[in-house]
């Protein structure tokens, strides 16, 4: 951790099931202080490994497993590989727009993803005060990267922007769709860091032993955070 995060005060959770690996046991450290709740300090955060959910500030403090790796998108480095390069061809009529708030018919959406996507997970079943808490935050500045194929909605992007870098933090999408618009949506939220000048795009947690998760090192040039230095 940064010499300036030394003495930030983090309490820790008790030990439960990970929602990622079946027969391993998590707990996160939260930051406590409130000072740390702003973007400038969110920034420094994000850069020793820190997420968010919500307002809170956690990070992976397991006793027995380091699986968990931040990983980040060194923005002015990004090549497509040639599966992203097909991808963004073939939706070369779709387009995208941040927005401060979701359209109004982004209920409907989510739903359909998490009916069809995460029945077994934590936001089964689906409710609007439920994702409202998870992913607002009244301390940053979180936008929606809204995809449209025409003039129909297929995915929402909560963008978290920060002044040299943003960070994906969750995005839902029509699950009928055949088209990877998961890895859309990264392709769309790096365009956008290029069209800023953004240095990075943090893309969350990479599990190597969680399939789900794989699509994050097809991202290159990236970078993880292994023993709190950044590598790659």
């Amino acid at each position: 951790m940064s010499s300036d995060l030394q003495q930030i005060r983090i309490g820790l959770t008790d030990c439960h099931p990970c929602s990622y690996l079946a027969d391993r046991q998590e707990r996160v450290a939260v930051a406590l202080d409130p000072g740390m709740h702003c973007g400038s300090s969110y920034e420094v955060l994000l850069a020793n490994g820190f997420r968010r959910s919500g307002d809170t500030i956690y990070k992976p403090h397991c006793d027995q497993c380091q699986s968990c790796q931040a990983l980040r998108v060194s923005v002015p480095d990004f090549t497509q590989s040639k599966s992203q390069k097909r991808l963004y061809s073939k939706a070369k009529d779709y387009s995208w727009q941040l927005k401060s708030e979701m359209d109004e018919n982004w209920f409907e959406l989510y739903a359909r993803y998490i009916e069809a996507r995460h029945q077994s997970g934590s936001m089964y079943p689906p409710k609007k005060e439920e994702f409202a808490s998870f992913s607002t935050c009244a301390w940053l500045n979180t936008q929606y990267l809204h995809i449209y194929d025409q003039d129909k909605l297929v995915a929402i992007a909560v963008t978290d922007i920060l002044s040299n870098s943003a960070s994906a933090f969750y995005t839902f999408f029509d699950p009928d769709y055949e088209l990877s618009l998961g890895t859309l949506g990264v392709l769309f939220q790096l365009e956008y860091c290029q069209q800023q000048g953004k240095q990075w795009l943090y893309l969350g947690y990479q599990i190597d032993e969680c399939p789900a998760m794989n699509y994050k090192v097809r991202f290159q040039r990236h970078q993880r955070l292994v023993n709190q230095r950044w590598q790659g």
